[in-house]
């Protein structure tokens, strides 16, 4: 005859619940594997399908067949995917904690802008066409920018207010200077068409490497500000009570998304909404400590990404959408429910 064990025994021998910490470990793990799952869906998809074998036959036994080649084209383009991915949803996340607005992108402080029209001015009154010469005008230009808004903003004294008004007042100025240098000048026009809208098609190595050592550093530096940003999140007030140098991190803060965010613009062309959506819905389910979101942003923005810009192969097949445009169309429903949700103020 079995006899059950008494309450207390039974309690002793029970496993133990997983801790939050764990939790979020694991799921920041499973956020990877689905990040190398889809890195392998952007190499296998395309106007020509490639089977799993094709694709190992490329990716470790490249002998410069069709097949072969086509391997290389499109590991450059997931590379750089994961890459500006990384960083458009690194430098949302850290402008969101910046400006304590969960609604903040890397458009709000006109760097997205800057970044445009430098390479306007670059294409149109330079003759610079080529990636290689652009992409520095590009980096350039959203460094201005940040520098300038964060001087209007306050410097020293810059707030969340400030900041975005004079990012607002920027951006507005800066894209009615692009469309009447684009509307008077048919070529600029048409050379620019193309890079505006945001697309990962003119990938090489040599993008890469050019871009590689800015998104390295923004990278760092917005990782070790996790901690000082979770100070200025609280607030003002409280920030300087727990010790935190509101000056310092704001500046830093502001300069890491300047970097990651130029670099990815000068790359891809301006690519909106991933740095609003990727850090708005990993905050849902991670809570607001930025040890975790900057993390998992960092793993789940090149998701979203790299799935639209296959999604964008997909449905126009043999011809394709520029990622630009499909994250735009799945990124407008999702900002809409966004600011219609009750807890969309502030942080």
């Amino acid at each position: 005859m079995l006899v059950d064990s008494p309450p207390e025994q039974r309690a002793e021998h029970a496993p133990a619940p997983p801790t939050r910490h764990v939790v979020r470990a694991l799921g920041l793990l499973l956020a990877a594997v689905l990040l190398v799952l889809v890195a392998l869906a952007s190499i296998a998809v395309g106007a020509k399908g490639l089977s799993p074998a094709q694709v190992w036959h490329g990716l470790f036994h490249d002998t410069g067949t069709y097949g072969d080649v086509v391997v290389g084209e499109r590991l450059s383009r997931t590379v750089l995917g994961l890459l500006v991915g990384a960083a458009l949803g690194l430098s949302g996340a850290v402008l969101q904690a910046l400006t304590r607005n969960p609604l903040a992108d890397p458009g709000l402080l006109g760097i997205n802008a800057g970044a445009s029209a430098a390479v306007v001015t670059a294409m149109t009154y330079l003759g610079v066409t080529s990636l290689t010469g652009y992409v520095w005008f590009a980096f350039l230009g959203a460094a201005a920018v940040g520098g300038l808004v964060w001087f209007l903003g306050g410097s020293r004294g810059a707030t969340p207010v400030r900041l975005a008004l004079a990012g607002t007042a920027i951006t507005a100025a800066l894209y009615g200077y692009l469309q009447a240098v684009m509307i008077t000048d048919g070529a600029a026009l048409g050379k620019m068409r193309f890079w505006t809208v945001g697309s990962l098609v003119s990938a090489t190595d040599s993008t890469i490497v050019q871009v590689l050592p800015f998104l390295a550093v923004g990278t760092v530096l917005a990782l070790a500000l996790a901690r000082p940003l979770n100070a200025v999140e609280m607030g003002d007030d409280t920030a300087r009570a727990l010790g935190a140098n509101l000056d310092r991190t704001r500046a830093l803060a502001m300069l890491s998304a300047v970097v990651l965010c130029g670099a990815a613009t000068a790359a891809c062309g301006p690519i909106m909404f991933v740095g609003l959506m990727v850090p708005h819905v990993v905050r849902s389910f991670t809570g607001p400590d930025l040890r975790w979101i900057l993390p998992y942003a960092t793993v789940l923005a090149p998701v979203l990404l790299l799935g639209s810009d296959v999604l964008g192969r997909v449905v126009a097949r043999p011809a394709e959408l520029q990622v630009g445009i499909v994250t735009a169309v799945i990124g407008g429903p999702v900002f809409i429910f966004l600011v219609r949700r009750r807890r969309t103020a502030q942080l």
